[in-house]
């Protein structure tokens, strides 16, 4: 029995797959899109159990393909999981409706609470209870940045390159700069092992200090829709890895070089994204309603989500190829410490904005600790950061 089949105490028997049929995809990703908490890890499992192992619309391996080529090529990891779902289930049309079922649900919430933000964001006990929260979404991405970094540091090498890229980006280094120079060292390196063994690390280091700043600063736009389509456009394009590295792109883009939100802005919206269900990158939803209500909300929205079917799209033949790629391989190696290297990066500017006082870095420290140590959704945090704002205020007056 499925989890759609369990929220409404039915059984059915589940059909086999079969291409170009893409009716029953839309009940599953739209349950997902609405009960999915928890970050790329909590969905892409949520997935696995639904779709391996109590529908069997995918098989193990197939699914596991699925989720290479996901990591291998930009965009929110869990969408793309969905999306190769729905294309496995039912062809294009599938990945049309697995897609978008799983992105809407979450993207009307985060409307809704964006709304709720821009009508009452300003009152007093909404501040008193952000200021509990926003503890709590740095130690997530602290969590995130602890599973991160025993999977992309492998060795000495993707060690030194990580230390660069955070030095890097901490100097103001260009967020594509240092994501891409970090892919494309480590395939310098591979291929240069591959061809004469013992390649000197300090031509490599040369070659990446060179690239690091490569990538000249885009002029600043003006708010309107079609720039704001392209912004986000680029930020699908380009974001690797977690949907937390999405954060370094929205802090150097929209806080450091367009200055279209402030820092405290840029917190809210995380953790709305945090706090809500579905893809964590719903971010862009939020972020679009304040820039330009809701045309914005959901220009951002398309813009960000847009290139994860196209990626899905086009890799879907490359699978096999990419699966057992050295090459690709080594770029991704480089890609992956490089956005664990920004994302170290944005935490430290962040947790300057978030951590105030003693009490707030209590918060953040105590909600670290739980997240390391204790399998827990972020939600159930995030909840209990915004009780303690609120009965801080309560008992000493905000």
């Amino acid at each position: 029995m499925s989890m759609f089949d369990n929220l409404f105490g039915r059984k059915r028997r589940i059909k086999a797959a079969r291409p170009g049929f893409s009716g029953d995809l839309a009940a599953p990703f739209l349950l997902l899109g609405l009960t999915a908490f928890g970050g790329p890890a909590a969905h892409i499992a949520m997935m696995e159990e639904e779709f391996v192992r109590r529908r069997a619309w995918v098989s193990h391996a197939d699914f596991l393909d699925m989720l290479g080529a996901s990591n291998l090529v930009p965009g929110p990891s869990s969408t793309e999981m969905a999306i190769h779902i729905g294309h496995q289930r039912a062809g294009w049309r599938g990945l049309v409706v697995a897609g978008v079922c799983f992105i809407v649900p979450a993207m009307l919430i985060v409307i809704a609470c964006a709304w709720g933000y821009a009508r009452f964001g300003s009152l007093p006990q909404i501040q008193n209870i952000m200021y509990g929260v926003k503890p709590v979404i740095i130690a997530v991405v602290l969590q995130a940045l602890w599973g991160l970094c025993s999977a992309a540091v492998k060795n000495v090498f993707l060690a030194t390159i990580g230390a660069l890229a955070t030095a890097a980006a901490l100097a103001g280094g260009n967020v594509l700069a240092v994501l891409f120079a970090a892919g494309l060292v480590s395939l310098v390196r591979a291929w240069f092992v591959a061809r004469r063994p013992g390649a000197p690390l300090a031509t490599l280091s040369t070659r990446w200090s060179l690239l690091t700043y490569a990538v000249p600063s885009v002029t600043a736009l003006p708010i309107g829709l079609g720039s704001l389509f392209l912004v986000f456009l680029k930020f699908g394009a380009v974001v690797f890895g977690s949907g937390y590295v999405l954060l370094a792109f929205l802090q150097a883009d929209l806080v450091t070089r367009l200055h279209w939100l402030t820092q405290t802005q840029l917190l809210d919206a995380v953790a709305i994204g945090q706090v809500t269900p579905g893809p964590v990158f719903t971010t862009a939803t939020f972020i679009g309603y304040l820039l330009a209500g809701i045309p914005g909300a959901l220009v951002a929205t398309v813009g960000i989500f847009l290139p994860g079917f196209f990626f899905v799209a086009a890799s879907r033949p490359l699978i096999p190829r990419i699966r057992g790629s050295k090459i690709a391989g080594a770029f991704l190696d480089g890609v992956n410490v490089g956005a664990v290297a920004l994302m170290i990066a944005v935490t430290l500017q962040l947790g300057r904005a978030a951590v105030i006082d003693f009490t707030s870095g209590a918060i953040a420290a105590l909600s670290a600790v739980v997240l390391i140590t204790v399998r827990i959704n972020s939600a159930w945090l995030i909840l209990a950061g915004a009780l303690v704002g609120f009965a801080r205020a309560a008992c000493f007056g905000g």
